[in-house]
């Protein structure tokens, strides 16, 4: 059968926005109507699994011809979160293969009914890192007095080949980094802007488990 509608649930406004700018006009090229709604009672953050998981099942119990699946951020999720085998996800070293692992446990914790149209995803590290992409772009898009972080943009784009693998921690996480490299940092505003500035296709290029999602994505909905 053919997959008409997909909907991605998504952490934030950042993320809503950059499905609804960039990622459905691109579905819809396809013949899929996208739909990007907000984690339910989360005020922009992640939530507990057992409140994700409930809400994933009652859209697809209710959607019965739709695909769905997830864009949230792994930093930001603990163990206190209750992620399916969670703590043994971070026995394995390999970042995508933990993000993997966990994905499929999300997967399988669904009603089995429901599991064939859910295709959960983790992005590795946060939705930003994404944004470092393109070195010019942000020469080209923020204006000179608020780009007071030169250094460390210059930096980050010579450490990172891929910017999935921008750190996670509260000092190194791409989000951290945007609000010292741009003055007044606004991450729904500037996400977008940067994300439009880019392109989804110089992003699909540059980040591979960003690129594989949408490739499974694309598989799954034109079957």
């Amino acid at each position: 059968m053919l997959m008409k509608r997909l909907i991605i649930i998504c952490e934030g406004q950042t993320e809503q926005e950059f499905c609804n700018v960039l990622l459905a006009p691109f579905f819809s090229q396809i013949g899929i109507s996208l739909q990007a709604p907000l984690i339910k009672k989360s005020h922009g953050g992640i939530v507990n699994w057992d409140s994700l998981k409930s809400e994933i099942e009652k859209y697809l119990c209710c959607e019965k011809d739709v695909l769905l699946t997830t864009l949230i951020d792994y930093y930001g999720i603990e163990a206190s979160h209750r992620f399916p085998q969670w703590n043994k996800a971070q026995e394995i070293v390999d970042k995508c293969k933990r993000l993997d692992f966990i994905e499929e446990a999300m997967k399988n914790d669904i009603d089995e009914n429901l599991c064939v149209r859910f295709m959960p995803y983790i992005q590795l590290h946060e939705f930003e890192g994404l944004l470092f992409n393109n070195k010019e772009v942000f020469y080209n898009q923020i204006a000179a007095e608020e780009l007071v972080g030169k250094d460390e943009l210059e930096s980050v784009f010579n450490d990172f080949d891929n910017p999935e693998m921008i750190n996670n921690s509260v000092e190194t996480s791409p989000s951290h980094r945007l609000e010292r490299i741009i003055k007044g940092y606004n991450k729904i505003v500037y996400g977008v802007c940067l994300a439009e500035a880019i392109g989804l296709a110089r992003i699909r290029e540059k980040s591979p488990r960003f690129n594989r999602w949408l490739d499974i994505l694309c598989a799954a909905l034109q079957k």
